[in-house]
């Protein structure tokens, strides 16, 4: 499946244009990554949870180049977005001291932050006012786990999105007790449905020469 969006998914805003860049494509293991995170929010936001129930906190790992932060990110934020604005009422997506957006959907309002200290003191000006948030925080650079003091340990849901290295999320993830979410790499048939997409508009000839060189580099890899 693929999700477009004219304007661009938050993750490319600050990258040069890319049409590319509009597509999200969702494959089997980024909607497994939403199941997961579809469950938690269950559990968090059902009348029957309880004042016991806290909303799980997650870490996504995989290799780079794979889709976390393009695909499961943007798919778990457009997801988020249209949960029910009764029981999840703001969803923040931040990009790893690279800005954020913070999405309050009980007015129906955006609030792109420019940097992580103005996201940290937006999000300070949510608390105590009753509302669920769930934030996506992507890590943008080797070595920037989420500081420890972005959200708190308890109450909201987060998911830090992060390739496998250990000091990108190890610190982040023993404070609140993360669980971890292992993303796959996506199946060769899945990889041929994205270059098809891509090469809509071209030849048969000039699709089958694309998927040529790209399924030479699969196997390489």
């Amino acid at each position: 499946m693929v999700l477009a969006s004219d304007k661009g998914w938050p993750y490319s805003w600050n990258r040069k244009e890319n049409k590319s860049a509009r597509d999200c494509y969702v494959n089997c293991e980024v909607d497994r990554v939403w199941q997961i995170v579809k469950g938690d929010l269950i559990a968090w936001l059902s009348p029957h949870g309880g004042t016991d129930c806290k909303p799980r906190r997650r870490v996504l790992i995989g290799t780079p180049g794979i889709g976390k932060s393009m695909a499961a990110g943007s798919y778990l934020l457009y997801q988020l977005l249209h949960c029910d604005a009764e029981k999840l009422q703001v969803v923040v997506h931040c990009f790893g001291g690279r800005g954020a957006c913070v999405s309050d959907k009980t007015i129906g309002a955006v609030t792109r932050c420019s940097d992580e200290e103005m996201c940290v003191s937006e999000l300070r000006s949510l608390r105590g006012h009753g509302r669920n948030v769930y934030i996506i925080y992507g890590v943008a650079k080797e070595g920037t786990p989420p500081p420890r003091h972005f959200a708190p340990t308890s109450g909201w849901g987060m998911i830090a999105v992060s390739f496998p290295k250990v000091a990108n999320y190890d610190e982040w993830a023993k404070q609140p007790q993360a669980a971890r979410i292992i993303m796959n790499c996506p199946d060769e048939v899945d990889v041929k449905a994205m270059c098809a997409w891509m090469t809509r508009g071209g030849t048969k000839e000039k699709q089958a020469e694309r998927w040529k060189g790209v399924k030479k580099h699969i196997y390489l890899l």
